[in-house]
């Protein structure tokens, strides 16, 4: 057995506490053999003399953290097109640039999300987006988990090109699912209950179902996504998702920002998850999720970035800190979706969100985790550290990540990327994409 020891950090435990512990791991199983003293079930005894340690001295060992929905590869449309609403972003700028994607865009772009992803102390991600086996191929590199699908949009396109799109989704969903050692899994990902028609939504559902694959979705973003269902089935989306059989408790949808109270019951009855994207939310000024009525509710609630064309960055700790905020705003209560209930939501709910090991810091989990260096002005003093990472931490604070036991970046140069090549190969593409895009 291959031993990393993260020593003489202070470590944040399932039930939020912190207390200063060594994490001994056992590389070669990706699993945590111990925190302190406290050892997993049939571990044995930890090593005495590990094969590899990193030093958390001054720092904060938690959970790797999970990005429960993004588009990785939208990189390459980082502040392409800014200060538009929803629907006439997507029709008018990127739908037009994402019709001029090639494959090896879309490998540059996940690359580079990837890159970004690690040095934010991120571990686990869910991806919807398009060339599915080239990102597969980076998170293999990269060496992260993930949850992986082909985003399905029907509308505007024939029957033909409808059908093959749904089965694409479909092939990705069966043929990827436990790649890179098992770190990838998968899911049906049409992209939503609007951009796909009821026949093939139906049939694809019900082939994922057979598959024995979850279904994600975007659902509820903004009110042009829930009014066409009213109007035209004289019920809500939630409703239409359970009629097509997507509402179950391995499905996460994201945004869910206008869900009424009966949605809120039906997905918590469910088990369904919502994953929430404040800062993409804000930015296309598409609304507030009831983050605090669905926590209390007891629907699982994780976090996401969305894509880097709508965010503008893939920094969890921003998710955390803007969650944080919007839930006391759109709650008119102070009090609501509290520092500890984000940092939940970001690791935790996250993994469960997504059906992936990791979130927790204990004996037998998954050994995903990132050490926060604590030693800068805006964290200093440490009056409550849980407190920090929810409101004063950023992603360039994390100075080890690790993911199923192996050290993705240690003291903040990582390891499984060549970072100066990736970003060079991105801004490459990016120009070429941009050009094509203006011809």
């Amino acid at each position: 057995m291959n031993a990393l020891r993260v020593t003489g950090g202070r470590v944040l435990r399932p039930d939020g506490s912190v207390t200063v512990a060594d994490v001994t791991i056992d590389s070669d199983a990706g699993r945590i053999l111990a925190v302190g003293d406290d050892a997993a079930p049939g571990a044995g005894d930890a090593p005495a003399a590990p094969d590899e340690t990193l030093d958390a001295e001054g720092s904060l060992v938690i959970p790797g953290l999970v990005n429960a929905h993004t588009h990785a590869a939208m990189t390459l449309l980082r502040g392409y097109a800014d200060d538009k609403p929803l629907d006439a972003w997507l029709r008018e700028d990127i739908w037009p640039a994402e019709a001029e994607l090639t494959d090896d865009d879309i490998e540059a772009g996940a690359a580079l999300g990837a890159l970004e992803m690690i040095r934010s102390g991120t571990t686990a991600f869910a991806d919807m987006y398009f060339a599915m086996d080239r990102v597969a191929e980076v998170v293999d590199r990269a060496a992260l988990r993930a949850r992986l699908g082909h985003g399905v949009v029907t509308v505007g396109k024939g029957e033909a090109d409808a059908r093959a799109d749904v089965e694409e989704s479909l092939a990705v969903a069966r043929e990827l699912d436990g790649a890179a050692d098992g770190r990838i899994r998968t899911a049906f990902m049409p992209h939503s209950l609007t951009t796909v028609g009821e026949e093939l939504l139906r049939e694809g559902v019900a082939a994922a179902r057979e598959a024995g694959v979850p279904v994600h979705l975007h659902a509820n973003e903004t009110v042009d996504e829930v009014d066409p269902i009213v109007d035209e089935r004289g019920e809500r989306p939630v409703a239409y998702a359970a009629d097509l059989d997507a509402l179950g408790p391995e499905d996460f949808f994201a945004h869910g920002v206008h869900l009424d109270d009966a949605e809120i019951d039906r997905l918590a009855d469910a088990g369904t998850a919502v994953v929430h994207c404040p800062a993409s939310n804000m930015k296309l000024a598409s609304g507030m999720a009831p983050v605090q009525r669905l926590r209390e509710a007891g629907v699982t609630v994780a976090l996401g970035t969305d894509g880097a064309a709508s965010n503008n960055d893939l920094d969890v700790f921003d998710e955390m800190r803007d969650a944080a905020m919007l839930g006391k705003l759109a709650a008119d209560d102070a009090a609501a979706v509290p520092a500890e209930a984000v940092v939940e939501m970001a690791t935790a709910a996250g993994a469960d969100a997504l059906g992936l090991p990791g979130g927790r810091i204990e004996p037998g989990a998954a050994a995903d985790l990132a050490v926060v260096d604590l030693d800068a002005p805006h964290l200093t003093p440490v009056h409550d550290p849980v407190s920090h990472l929810a409101y004063a931490a950023r992603g360039s604070d994390v100075r080890h990540t690790v993911c199923a036991g192996e050290v993705l970046m240690r003291d903040r140069e990582v390891l499984t990327l060549d970072a100066d090549a990736v970003q060079e190969r991105a801004a490459e593409a990016a120009a070429d994409l941009v050009d094509r895009v203006d011809q």
